[in-house]
């Protein structure tokens, strides 16, 4: 790894922050998918997959209350955090993040997370949090916030009822 910068995203970044957003969380939606079964999957999660790169073009908008950062490494970007910060809670949030999968393992996402709480810090946060799926598809993830510092941790399990 070359030395990583982060800057805030540009409209220009959509179309590459996109293709890492699919490339990365393509395993995370087939390990939904394989937990879940295809039927329960299609009725409660299939719109969730479908409807992420709506969610990460809301968070890019201009009136949007995230920062959305992209991590480069040389002249490559090869991920990107949103992080928000609340006034009134003093809590900083790790939003929607994505490792390029050909950059997986390099550090750059513990960088990256380092980054989020940094500017979380200076933003006058008391807290960061961020929220994760336990599932073997974000090992890496928990992982790499293991890393940065994050541990303190609310466990939390959707269960689902085919009706």
């Amino acid at each position: 790894m070359t030395e990583l910068r982060f800057r805030l995203a540009r409209p220009d970044d959509t179309p590459r922050l996109q293709a890492i957003r699919a490339a990365a969380f393509a395993p995370v939606f087939a390990s939904f998918r394989a937990l879940l079964g295809d039927e329960i999957y299609d009725l409660a999660q299939r719109r969730d997959e479908e409807g992420h790169a709506t969610f990460l073009d809301s968070l890019l908008a201009s009136d949007s209350p995230w920062e959305v950062y992209v991590a480069e490494n040389g002249d490559v970007v090869a991920g990107f955090i949103a992080v928000q910060a609340n006034a009134e809670t003093l809590v900083g949030e790790l939003g929607l993040n994505a490792v390029d999968p050909a950059h997986a393992g390099t550090g750059i996402g513990t960088k990256m997370y380092e980054f989020a709480v940094s500017r979380l810090k200076r933003l006058g946060m008391n807290v960061a949090m961020v929220g994760t799926g336990g599932d073997p598809s974000h090992a890496p993830a928990r992982r790499a916030y293991e890393k940065a510092g994050f541990g303190a941790e609310l466990p939390t399990i959707w269960m689902f009822k085919k009706l």
